[in-house]
């Protein structure tokens, strides 16, 4: 999930990396390690059973045995280390190895339920000194701080020495690398589209820039326009258009102000890779099934909570106590986010996006998404967006109501794969907007799978149907903001846009009066709901409205819809042209909500409808300016898209995706979207490394921060409507 999270192995973590030599002692620090530097003896220093310590050149080795599953398996530390909330610490140590293991080395709770205040996993070799500082959250006598060495099929050697915790030290300063200050759209620009650059500056006055071709000739030139300072980022910016230049290449560069940009090209195909990579994201994170490592090289894993031990399985899942006296089988689905989690309303949202596409794209249809299901008769997209459909369908109780969610009892760490998930599994209560999401995802399924299973097509709408009834008869089921232990809450105190979102999905596949009685009743459809964010798993009117603007249908009124539509996307190109990073954002009080690479994607979404209902370039304009943003045409010069950029986002808050704890796990799939800036900062790390930071500042691209930096479904089904849109542009 990616709300609210409270990860035990991430519980009050914050660290910074300093391999080298430890900081300069100061007066009030105080070493919290006894013997660290094991002279004579190991104690009081404690080992798993069956792996003791030796002493070798005053060095604590063991010989760790091949063959167990998890980090914490084997394990070398020592308790009742005292650690109090609010001091930082240094954590240091010599370390050694058999080249290419790792050592989780950890600061954390000795006791249930074992809480992990700072983690770091350092790939291993020849004696190598680490260093790191964090703060504690937690006053404890009962720390520890311990290495853990398990999870290898072969026996190892590891050596440690010179262990010290030291209190007291001064915190490190977190000062991001944010490279050459003339800031571009690292991936491409479209020939025929606009072409801008920030020139980050404290000059005022117009100054010269030239773009060059990759052989370092000069290809265009021109002078800079003063912007002034940027309240999202507290820069003094210019910005370069050179728009003009229109030919094709590679490897331009643009440098103005003595600095050098990173390099871009000019292409008119740039985002046909990513319209597929984008979609390409959602195999990987599927459960109930094996990843195959030959679709997906690299990526392969077991499946995931389908009943195999250490899986308590998906199969035959209970209620939490007291919500129902029955068992679902709810296999199957995509993985919400970084977590094993499976949640409706953001699988809804998802699932209404991705369909969209597919309503409003004829080449989408055509990609080949390299999965299991490549090769039949029905798009691979349907097939992709298929597996989720049928979890949510699982999810409907006898009533017709639907189950908020379903995850594990009690948070996991990271890394952890999810066949190695132990966590019992439980069903939330149902809820009134999951509920709807089902009917309006379900309805807008029957219409799209019509043609490739007229069956499923039929399941889909009676499902529909009775959810959508279920909701109008039943009292309003709201999803408790309590409810956040183990997975997300993702309550929401509002629903009237999920009843006006449902409605309109049912009245454009059946065209039933009723339907369209009850669209036209609700308070959305007259309201503006273009705000700050169109839309997400919380605000769906949004999605009613593109719908219902951009489908043939007859509902009464239709040209206030779409005139809604371009409503909003005027509002998002005003805002666009008024940022200096031609951001289609702007949040109130230059707050940056949690996932705002998404929201920026989705207002993207709006101006491309507006363009296919005015055939207007401007709002196609608008939607390339603002995907430059997106990669890296923005304060931390940095593209928010794996793979996507010479810089570009790498490690996405996941347990499966996790090459900075785990070297032998992977990074993100190419074509998965991070979170982006979020001032709020909720994780720990985050709070340690981003205090104080200016809107787009307020992101960092570390596994830990999850509230800044995570992976999600919907996230990514953003990206893939708006790269498919730009894909088409010729």
């Amino acid at each position: 999930m990616h709300l609210w999270e409270r990860s035990r192995a991430i519980a009050a973590f914050a660290a910074l990396l300093l391999v080298g030599a430890a900081a300069p002692a100061h007066a009030d620090e105080v070493e919290q390690v006894v013997n660290g530097g094991f002279d004579g003896t190991a104690d009081p220093f404690w080992s798993t059973a069956g792996m003791p310590i030796s002493l070798t050149d005053g060095r604590a080795c063991v010989d760790v045995p091949g063959g167990t599953t998890n980090r914490w398996d084997a394990a070398i530390g020592q308790n009742d280390i005292d650690l109090v909330a609010g001091e930082t610490y240094r954590f240091s140590f010599d370390a050694s190895g058999d080249a290419g293991h790792v050592a989780r080395a950890i600061t954390g709770l000795a006791v249930s339920p074992y809480d992990t205040y700072f983690e770091q996993s350092p790939v291993l070799g020849d004696t190598q000194h680490y260093a790191y500082t964090f703060t504690a959250s937690t006053s404890t006598a009962q720390g520890q701080v311990a290495f853990q060495i398990g999870g290898s099929a072969d026996p190892w050697h590891f050596c440690v020495d010179n262990v010290s915790l030291v209190g007291g030290v001064p915190p490190e300063v977190y000062v991001p690398d944010t490279g050459p200050r003339v800031r571009v759209n690292q991936v491409a620009y479209l020939p025929s589209g606009p072409k801008a650059a920030t020139l980050v500056t404290e000059t005022t006055t117009p100054l010269p820039w030239v773009l060059s071709d990759k052989n370092g000739k000069i290809a265009f030139k021109g002078k800079t326009s003063p912007y002034g300072v940027d309240p999202s980022s507290g820069q003094n910016v210019q910005t370069i258009d050179f728009s003009r230049y229109t030919k094709a290449g590679t490897g331009f560069t643009i440098t103005a102000d003595g600095e050098t940009s990173r390099p871009f090209d000019i292409d008119k195909s740039a985002y046909v890779g990513l319209r597929a990579d984008a979609l390409k994201f959602y195999y990987t994170q599927r459960s109930g099934i094996e990843i195959r490592d030959d679709l997906r090289p690299g990526y392969g894993r077991a499946a995931g909570h389908v009943d195999v031990a250490p899986n308590q399985g998906d199969g035959n899942v209970p209620c939490q106590p007291g919500v129902c006296d029955y068992t679902l089988d709810v296999r199957g689905g995509w993985y919400d986010a970084g977590d094993h989690g499976k949640y409706v309303v953001n699988g809804g949202i998802s699932v209404w996006e991705l369909l969209s596409e597919y309503e409003q794209s004829q080449a989408v249809r055509k990609v080949d998404l390299k999965i299991p299901e490549s090769g039949n008769r029905t798009p691979d997209l349907l097939d992709e967006v298929r597996w989720e459909l049928d979890f949510l369908l699982s999810m409907q109780a006898p009533n017709g109501m639907v189950h908020h969610k379903i995850h594990d009892q009690a948070w996991t760490g990271l890394p952890l794969l999810p066949a190695q998930d132990p966590q019992p599994r439980e069903l939330h209560p149902v809820s009134t907007a999951a509920t709807l999401n089902l009917a309006a995802t379900a309805a807008q399924a029957a219409r799209v799978y019509a043609k490739f299973d007229p069956a499923f097509a039929k399941r889909a709408l009676a499902a529909a149907r009775k959810a959508y009834t279920a909701a109008k008869t039943n009292p309003i089921a709201l999803a408790p903001e309590s409810d956040g232990v183990g997975g997300g809450a993702y309550n929401d105190a509002k629903v009237s846009d999920e009843f006006y979102w449902a409605a309109a999905e049912l009245f454009l596949t059946t065209g039933e009066k009723t339907y369209a009685t009850d669209v036209t009743a609700s308070p959305e459809h007259t309201a503006d709901v273009f705000g700050p964010v169109a839309f997400d798993w919380a605000s769906t009117a949004a999605a009613a409205k593109i719908d219902l603007a951009l489908l043939p249908n007859k509902l009464p009124g239709l040209g206030t819809v779409k005139a809604q539509v371009v409503a909003g996307a005027d509002k998002y190109l005003a805002i666009q042209r008024a940022q200096a990073y031609g951001v289609a954002y702007s949040p109130a009080n230059n707050m940056w909500d949690w996932g705002s690479a998404s929201i920026v994607a989705n207002n993207l979404v709006v101006l491309a409808a507006a363009q296919k209902l005015t055939g207007r370039d401007r709002y196609r304009d608008g939607v390339l300016t603002g995907l430059d943003w997106l990669f890296g045409r923005n304060a931390l010069n940095r593209s928010y898209v794996t793979g996507y950029g010479e810089v570009s986002a790498q490690n996405e808050h996941s347990r499966w995706y996790a090459a900075e704890l785990d070297p032998a796990l992977p990074h993100p799939p190419v074509g998965s979207l991070a979170g982006g800036p979020n001032s709020s900062i909720q994780d720990p790390l985050a709070q340690e490394k981003l205090t104080g930071c200016v809107g787009q500042f307020c992101y960092i691209d570390d596994i830990q921060s999850w509230s800044t930096n995570e992976l999600t479904i919907n996230w990514n089904a953003a990206l893939a409507w708006v790269s498919g849109y730009v894909a088409e542009i010729r």
